[in-house]
């Protein structure tokens, strides 16, 4: 079963209402949100990142940016680094871009998300492949992962 098939199936499984929205490759936020026809603040922007300790899930406004400086603070970790390709395909089985906004049980990593995310009515987010993204509801969202919520966006000037 493919990582969007696997979406699919624990969404249903768990009687989350969703939208569909196929559209062209969207290999960045930017794009998907274009191509989706919905703000970039709903955008989940999903990164893996690998420190001492192994790999672990961020998600983030799509609007925003990760401070990596942060995130070292939250981990207690003095060396971070984003997931490579070859790594995201091997943990994911996604591409770049493609990296949907669950930990456990869909992905075996612990999630943290920024505050962000919460502040919105809905999350997208680009589901295992850079041509399908799913929309649902942020109340929904919460019900489905079990994150550590805090707040590693990079401070606006």
């Amino acid at each position: 079963m493919d990582k969007t098939e696997q979406i699919r199936k624990f969404l249903e499984e768990n009687s989350v209402t969703y939208k569909e929205v196929d559209h062209a490759a969207a290999e960045t936020c930017e794009m998907s949100a274009e191509l989706r026809g919905e703000k970039i603040e709903i955008g989940g922007k999903t990164l893996l990142f690998k420190d001492k300790q192994g790999f672990k899930l961020f998600v983030i406004s799509a609007a925003l940016q990760a401070d990596s400086n942060k995130i070292r603070k939250i981990l207690g970790s003095q060396k971070l680094r984003f997931a490579h390709a070859q790594e995201l395909m091997e943990k994911c089985s996604v591409v770049k871009g493609a990296l949907p906004p669950f930990g456990r049980p869909l992905q075996d990593f612990d999630l943290y998300i920024d505050e962000s995310i919460f502040l919105n009515k809905s999350i997208a987010f680009n589901a295992g492949v850079l041509t399908k993204s799913f929309i649902l509801d942020i109340e929904d969202y919460k019900k489905l992962v079990e994150p550590v919520i805090c707040k590693f966006s990079k401070d606006i000037l």
